[in-house]
């Protein structure tokens, strides 16, 4: 199993100066991506703006949105473009990871409709393709990519995102989770697979908040608590399951891995560069 490591785009500390060397030594340390969580309604950097600045400043690690809420990114054909130059620009490494998200500010905030952005996902996956393709219902929007690229991730753990991950994507991305409920989710996910006829194999990925050191554990409640806010009192709940300690990220990590994830890309809850040390020297 490869691990990613989060761009803190979202954390309370976040420094858009700081963020082109979180990346390059994210790289040198050896994580196989650089992941991105979105959100509209939050002071936080925009997802695919923060991959591009990643990309100008690394050469090898994949660049994952984990997820890109895509249905209140009304503007199809301004989403494939985007997302193409950011292929292009990094060489082919972009991830695309996409949900219908949860948050129903996010889409009122640009007058979106939500209660159909599941119908509105499906619609868009198709497009997307076919625009990167040159095939799409606006001609001419550039770049065309190579066919495969980017490779698509569908999120979410209801039976009708896993059926949409089966039908439109090239694997399946899964929020954070304890290990054994991940692998009820994954053969959730396998039998929705086999049913869309499929015979190749679903690309697993997903991710878990994590903190380590002094504090860790106060740093996650802060950080999780404000981002998780609107949930009420879940959000603590949503903090509490932050890993927090070094062996129970080895162990976690270890689940995963016997469940048959392909990649756990480890959220921050700091901007601190200790952090990414302290991940890196815990699971590479």
């Amino acid at each position: 199993m490869e691990f990613g490591l989060g761009l803190p785009t979202t954390v309370l500390d976040k420094d858009g100066p700081a963020l082109a060397a979180w990346a390059r030594r994210a790289e040198e340390a050896g994580f196989g991506s650089l992941g991105v969580i979105d959100r509209l309604v939050y002071d936080n950097f925009e997802s695919l703006t923060s991959l591009a600045a990643a990309a100008a400043v690394t050469e090898r690690v994949r660049l994952t949105t984990g997820i890109l809420i895509a249905p209140y990114r009304t503007q199809t054909a301004l989403l494939a473009k985007q997302a193409a130059t950011v292929s292009a620009l990094s060489g082919g490494r972009l991830v695309l990871g996409v949900a219908a998200g949860g948050r129903e500010d996010d889409y009122q905030a640009v007058d979106a409709p939500y209660h159909d952005r599941g119908r509105r996902l499906d619609l868009q996956l198709a497009e997307l393709r076919e625009t990167w393709q040159g095939k799409g219902p606006v001609p001419g929007i550039g770049p065309q990519l190579p066919a495969g690229q980017p490779p698509l991730l569908v999120g979410g753990h209801s039976p009708a995102a896993m059926r949409r991950a089966a039908r439109l994507g090239d694997g399946w991305f899964c929020g954070g989770s304890s290990a054994t409920g991940y692998g009820e989710l994954v053969e959730r996910l396998r039998q929705a697979w086999a049913a869309e006829g499929r015979t190749d194999r679903p690309r697993l990925v997903s991710l878990t908040y994590a903190a380590l050191g002094p504090g860790a554990k106060e740093l996650a409640q802060e950080y999780l608590g404000d981002y998780y806010s609107f949930a009420g009192p879940v959000a603590q709940r949503i903090a509490s399951m932050a890993i927090t300690d070094r062996q129970a990220l080895v162990d976690l990590a270890q689940g995963y891995a016997e469940i048959g994830c392909d990649e756990l890309i480890l959220m921050p809850c700091s901007a601190d560069p200790r952090q990414l040390e302290s991940l890196a020297e815990a699971v590479l």
